[in-house]
Parts: C-alpha cells; structure tokens; sequence
C-alpha cells in the first residue's frame, strides 16, 4: 500500500522512522515539506519520495495529515478533488473533528482521528484514535498498524479525543516540568546540576516503569514510599499546602479546553 505523509515536521518524520524501522519499502511512502529543503534532506536521508501535497496522494492509500490545525483546511482543499476513491484520510491535528474532515472531503471518505505524543521518537509513544462516520475497523486496525511501530495504540470513542488531549498529547510536557523543578531543587540543595540531572532522569524512568509493570494503582505506589512522619510525608505534606494535585487538574482541564477551541477555529 502507498501511504502519503502531508507536513513532514518532528512528528513526521518520527512516524515515517517507524514505518522504515518496521519493514515499509520506502518506495511505498510519499512526504510532503513546506521547504524544499527540507524535502531534499528526507529524501536524501530515507529514500522516500517527495512531492507537492495534491502528487503525493494521488495514488496513496492513506494519507496522514500532519499539520497544524490551522492549515488543515487549506490542505483539504488542496487534496480532495485528486483522492483515489476510498482512501483513508488519518489526521493528527490538535482538536479537529472527524465531522470538519469529512464536510471537505468527498462524500463516504474514511477518517480516522489520532491524537499522538511525543515519545513517539523513542519508540514509547501513547496515541489515541477514533474513527470518523465512514471508518470500518479494518481501516481502525490500519491505523494501529501504523501508530504501533512508535509506540502504544487505544481506540477511544471521539468524545474523548479532548480529554486525551490534555492527558497524553500534552503530558510529557507535564512530566518534563515537574522533571525541570526537581532538578532545580536539588541544584538549590547543594547538589551538582548533573548529578541532580542523573537522580531525576533516572528516578522518573524507574517510577513509571515500576507503575505500568507493577500493575498497582499510583495511591498504593505512593504510599509504599510514604513513611509515618517521614522525608517523603513531609514533601507531600508541602504539595499539599501548595495545592499541586489541584493545579494539575486545573492546568489539564484548560488544555482540554483549548483542544476544542482549536477543533472550533478549524
């Protein structure tokens, strides 16, 4: 099958790596850039094909749409009147529906949703997909095929795709902040920005190891380090005073809106 990859940024360029690394002919792969550039280097790099957006799908089977919200209808534009009849149009943008999709797509044209992340290019990706009026569970299963070469697939049903959004689409990004003040707490503490740098890479990397392969609930976790009246008591005892769960749940519920201001503005 020929798969077309419309806006080949970071996060292209991370799923066209695992669709090499899994074993796709490379020949069978088109990839489209703002830059011509930049097309040149993925081409030199992958032995890909490049092309302008309404070559590289005229003969693809599926076509992932990798750009901002924002651009995507002026892609759509650009690719509807040239689709091959029944190819799947998977779209990664932040927010859009599957309804906007397919209101500028040909009518009975395949959509499948994915919200991706970034650990996608360490091979430990989490991405959610919901399938559009028209997607049947042979083009969901095609989806996952895909997504699978970077990382973890669930298929959740579209009213969720906000909510995940704000979750694992913009959940490393958590991660790294909370990462970020812990290192700088142990540099203010006396300790060496590298060595404080190596305690927390190494202590975020063990913890959530130990949470998917332990299959304990994080409370249980929790409290397995949490000694009566201890150092690790008396941290959380300051998180606490400082409202840290409740700012988390506030700072995901903006994401979350702004997921469906940017589906709005599409």
């Amino acid at each position: 099958m020929t798969t077309a990859l419309l806006g080949v940024g970071v996060m292209g360029e991370t799923i066209l790596k695992g669709l090499l690394a899994a074993g796709t002919d490379p020949s069978g792969l088109r990839v489209t850039t703002r830059r011509a550039s930049r097309q040149a280097r993925l081409r030199d790099k992958y032995g890909v094909v490049t092309a302008g957006n309404a070559e590289a799908v005229r003969d693809a089977d599926t076509v992932l749409i990798i750009v901002k919200p924002q651009d995507v209808p002026d892609v759509l534009r650009e690719i509807a009147a040239v689709l091959r009849p029944g190819a799947l149009i998977v779209s990664l943008a932040a927010g859009v529906e599957t309804a906007t999709l397919e209101a500028c797509l040909p009518a009975g044209c395949p959509v499948v949703r994915v919200m991706p992340n970034t650990p996608a290019s360490v091979g430990e990706g989490m991405a959610a997909i919901s399938a559009g009026s028209h997607a049947t569970q042979d083009h969901l299963n095609r989806v996952t095929g895909i997504l699978a070469a970077v990382g973890q697939v669930v298929v959740v049903p579209e009213k969720y795709q906000n909510a995940v959004t704000a979750i694992s689409g913009s959940g490393p990004a958590y991660v790294m902040f909370v990462a970020e003040a812990m290192i700088d707490a142990g540099v203010l503490l006396g300790l060496p920005r590298s060595v404080a740098s190596e305690l927390v890479v190494q202590t975020v990397f063990g913890a959530a190891k130990l949470l998917r392969d332990s299959g304990e609930h994080p409370t249980v976790l929790r409290e397995n380090v949490t000694s009566p009246g201890g150092t690790t008591a008396a941290a959380l005892r300051a998180f606490e005073d400082h409202r840290v769960k409740a700012a988390f749940m506030d700072a995901m519920e903006a994401a979350c809106h702004r997921s469906e201001a940017l589906g709005q503005a599409s």
